[in-house]
């Protein structure tokens, strides 16, 4: 019996990427950012342009948007997934893209709207709340800054509204609720949606890519060899080397990762001292790959 491969949903934050950061795909990202923001978009401009190649195989570490809204500029950040440092490390994020902002011109400007929407996978609040909204504020509530906010979505209770069959609210979050759901459930959830057809259609495409899959499965081998080597160390009694080994099995995924990058730059003919600056390797290193 052939094995059923792994589909990878926009729980991924890979997927996520390779299926929004896309010219042709943003009536998707419109529809998804309207619904979570309640705003009217009215265009999006993607950052950092020389991160979202079509090259599957370049890390892209950040989803950095800005939009024209009806309330104004939107400058937005995107990430889906959690671990148990992504609050501290989102953090450092939004404020350092925060500081660009507000810091720059001759006065402290906070015409535009510093945004980070968190999907959070795997982390339930104690709360019945689908999201949470972060400002920053004094204990009597007043805002400290007007134009600063953060956005952690539960996409745990979200996919109960789907596993509950809560209709009305399955219509009203639709655009979120999809990100986590597999090709059966994204065709009950389309009913003529274009949007869901659509994002249905791209995640089909990624999902087939070989290289998409190939960057997954080496992603999700080093995760495994961490949680592997954290077990042994703690059953065999060996607390001592447990985090050298953890250490060691990542420093190798990642080395094998640089190399990987770099070949794949180099089929592209980029000029090696840029590979040298994106991979860390040495110029001679680079050569004899």
């Amino acid at each position: 019996m052939q094995e059923k491969k792994k589909f990878y949903t926009c729980k991924y934050d890979r997927a996520f990427k390779e299926v929004f950061m896309k010219e042709d795909n943003k009536d998707i990202l419109t529809n998804l950012l309207e619904e979570i923001l309640e705003v009217k978009i009215s265009n999006i401009e993607f950052l950092n342009v020389e991160r979202n190649s079509d090259n599957i195989k370049l890390r892209r570490k950040i989803f950095d948007l800005h939009l024209n809204t009806n309330i104004g500029k939107i400058q937005l950040e995107v990430n889906a997934y959690y671990k148990s440092y992504t609050r501290i490390r989102n953090m450092a994020y939004i404020c350092d893209t925060y500081s660009h902002y507000v810091l720059e011109g001759n006065d402290y400007n906070i015409d535009t709207q510093i945004i980070q929407i968190n999907f959070n996978y795997g982390f339930s609040f104690k709360s019945n709340r689908l999201c949470h909204i972060y400002k920053i504020k004094d204990q009597d509530n007043n805002l400290l800054v007007k134009n600063f906010t953060v956005y952690e979505f539960d996409m745990d209770k979200y996919k109960s509204l789907w596993y509950n069959k809560n209709i009305k609210e399955i219509e009203k979050n639709k655009y979120i609720i999809m990100l986590d759901l597999n090709p059966e459930e994204l065709k009950s959830l389309s009913n003529k949606d274009r949007m869901v057809n659509k994002y249905m259609s791209e995640l089909k495409r990624i999902n087939e890519n070989p290289k998409f899959r190939e960057y997954m499965s080496a992603e999700e081998d080093n995760r495994k060899i961490e949680n592997t080597l954290r077990r042994e160390a703690i059953e065999e009694g060996f607390q001592e080397g447990l985090e050298e080994g953890i250490e060691q099995g990542i420093e190798q995924g990642k080395e094998k990762a640089k190399i990987e990058v770099a070949k794949s730059m180099l089929e592209n003919k980029i000029d090696p001292k840029i590979i040298k600056n994106c991979t860390g390797l040495s110029i001679e290193e680079i050569n004899n790959l």
